[in-house]
């Protein structure tokens, strides 16, 4: 826990955490104010009519988790690559292995902190488009009268553990992918290439690529239940829409599975690596 609560700390006062859950929550409040102005101005029918849906409570809250993951699983991986990366150009694994630490306990506990500070960027990015959707719903004359609906309220801690999920394992792959290159930029470079070339290639391989972590996370968040019968299933932090997609229960051991590779790889990696500098 000493360890745990050492790391908590650096990442706390790390720019990267705050530059990223700062970027995450501006990008998602642009887009909701976006879908506010179209609500109001657009003058096609059904444009408006998509647009409302997503400052309508309670599919709100569904459509507001969507675009969380959407958004913040690119993000993810590029955050998990900026800490692990950091550990090797700043010299604070040398230092640790020098002082007594075992090389697995350090990798995996600041892999650690690092997901808790991606849990808590979803809960305050999920908030703030909240707030942002119930005022937009109010200046559109839609209301939010469906905000208290029980039943989408009882079903948010399901989709939520969901989406921890599908980020834990998206920061983990950002995270191995800048151990074993034992570079910041090299493991956001690589980690944002295959999160489009994942996209991509589902296009022509669909029944393959399903499997591919960043479409087996989108099928695990997918998976969650319509919120109070709301519009739209749960979208996802995956590169994209996919035509194929692993059933959720399915989805859920390919993404632990996922989760539990990129830690072994960052982990045995880390114990192997020769130290130097």
């Amino acid at each position: 826990m000493r360890l745990l609560r050492s790391n908590l700390g650096k990442l706390r006062r790390r720019p990267a955490s705050w530059v990223t859950a700062l970027l995450l929550i501006g990008l998602l409040v642009l887009i909701i104010l976006l879908v506010t102005v179209a609500s109001q101005s657009s003058r096609n029918p059904e444009a408006e009519l998509t647009s409302r849906l997503f400052l309508t409570f309670p599919g709100a809250y569904e459509l507001v988790l969507s675009m969380v993951l959407g958004i913040g699983g690119l993000l993810a991986v590029t955050y998990g690559a900026a800490i692990a990366g950091s550990e090797w150009t700043w010299g604070t694994l040398k230092a640790a292995v020098a002082r007594g630490e075992s090389r697995i306990r350090y990798t995996l506990l600041n892999y650690a902190g690092v997901a808790i500070f991606t849990w808590i960027g979803i809960v305050l990015a999920f908030l703030a488009g909240v707030v942002i959707a119930a005022l937009g719903a109010t200046i559109s004359g839609i209301g939010v009268s469906g905000m208290g609906d029980r039943d989408a309220l009882l079903r948010l801690p399901e989709l939520f553990g969901r989406a921890g999920l599908a980020m834990a394992m998206n920061a983990a792959l950002g995270f191995a992918i800048a151990t074993v290159a034992r570079s910041q930029l090299a493991g956001i470079g690589v980690g944002i290439g295959v999160f489009f070339a994942e996209g991509i290639a589902g296009i022509f391989a669909p029944e393959l690529i399903q499997w591919f972590p960043f479409a087996a996370s989108s099928a695990v968040v997918a998976g969650g239940q319509s919120l109070g019968g709301g519009p739209g299933g749960g979208g996802g932090g995956g590169a994209g829409g996919f035509g194929t997609r692993l059933d959720p229960q399915t989805a859920i051991i390919v993404v632990a599975v996922w989760l539990v590779v990129s830690l072994a790889v960052a982990a045995l990696w880390t114990e192997r690596a020769e130290i130097s500098g």
